[in-house]
């Protein structure tokens, strides 16, 4: 956008933009459903990684350029502002009006859209489905309006503003980590689909179905079928990871922090044999939490191996299979390894089966 220049001289711009907008608003479960993986469960929502929310990021400039439009005001761009170093010695540098923004999942870079949900071992083809559908389908329908309008330039700025106007709460500039925009996002309608079935379920809703089958993409058939297939992979792999933790905890660390408990307690005996003067204050602290914490471990350890061959009851209907490893098994393995991790900062590393975020970044053995 041009200083000076008016946001309705930029139509073509406008109505691509105006389509996109309106795409990522009324398909935010479809763009949530094509990145839905166990793996991409654990990533989002932390460190570099987007938030389960579907959001618009435009940066300061393309934002005050549609509030603009919707309330009827001329703009004016002010061009880069100068950003303030603190160091006089250093040359002015132009603060970049576009993305700075890490924790969007759909952000404006300057000459492009960014779709940045995707895990790093995802096939992008269904992302890039989702996202040429829906654009091309929003697109067509603006053919459609603008087709036969008597006053061409007249249709195309109130199909801009409507649709701006309608689907801005898909728009927002802040940090999508914070419990706020959590809030926010939930009174502005948004969806937050934190599970992989939970998104998967809305593969097969009318709107979705329909949007397919208009634009010769799907049929309901093929929709059923993926949306099946990419349930019966979660599942998969749930089952194996729950199979994996019981077996490492069964084999490795259950037996390790009980070994260690029992070096404690030898080590408890020895010194008081010595003289009842000795203090084992620290010893005996250290010894119960490890033994409390490992009777926890034991216990949820046994809850996850009922719950694995209970799995078995939903097997009939893949939707409520997902939503078991989902909501009972998952949260099971979370808790177990909340207790895990609480036992390794006690217990010698001399013990314990596995080498530490320490060891394996800054060590070679």
């Amino acid at each position: 956008m041009k200083p000076g220049k008016k946001p309705e001289e930029n139509t073509q711009f406008l109505l691509f933009l105006t389509a996109v907008i309106t795409a990522v608003d009324d398909y935010q479960d479809l763009l949530r459903l094509s990145v839905a993986t166990a793996g991409n469960d654990h990533r989002m929502g932390g460190d570099e990684a987007p938030p389960f929310i579907i959001s618009m990021f435009l940066g300061d400039d393309l934002e005050a350029i549609v509030e603009a439009i919707i309330n009827r005001e001329e703009y004016e761009s002010q061009g880069k502002v100068v950003m303030n170093t603190g160091a006089e010695a250093l040359p002015e540098i132009r603060k970049d009006t576009t993305d700075r923004n890490r924790t969007s999942p759909f952000a404006f870079t300057g000459n492009k859209f960014e779709f940045r949900s995707l895990g790093s071992a995802l096939n992008i083809s269904c992302p890039n489905i989702m996202l040429n559908t829906m654009v091309a389908d929003v697109l067509s329908s603006f053919s459609d309006e603008l087709e036969n309008a008597a006053d061409f330039d007249a249709a195309v700025r109130r199909l801009i503003r409507k649709n701006l106007k309608k689907h801005r709460r898909i728009i927002f500039n802040g940090d999508g980590y914070t419990d706020e925009w959590v809030a926010e996002a939930e009174q502005r309608g948004l969806l937050n689909l934190r599970s992989t079935p939970e998104a998967l379920k809305k593969y097969t809703l009318k709107k979705n179905l329909d949007l397919f089958k208009r634009n010769n993409i799907f049929n309901e058939t093929e929709v059923k079928a993926r949306q099946e297939i990419l349930l019966e992979n979660y599942i998969n792999i749930i089952d194996l990871e729950a199979l994996t933790m019981l077996d490492m905890a069964k084999k490795d660390i259950l037996p390790a922090v009980s070994a260690f408990t029992g070096e404690l307690a030898e080590t408890i005996r020895r010194k008081r044999a010595v003289s009842d003067d000795i203090r084992v204050d620290a010893e005996v602290k250290l010894l119960s939490k490890l033994s409390d914490l490992l009777s926890q471990f034991s216990e949820k350890l046994d809850e996850l191996d009922s719950k694995v061959g209970g799995s078995i009851a939903y097997r009939k209907n893949i939707q409520s299979h997902a939503e078991y490893c989902c909501n009972e098994m998952l949260t099971t393995m979370t808790e177990l390894r909340a207790i895990s991790d609480e036992m390794e900062m006690c217990t010698d590393s001399k013990y314990w089966p596995y080498p530490s975020y320490g060891q394996l970044l800054f060590s070679v053995q």
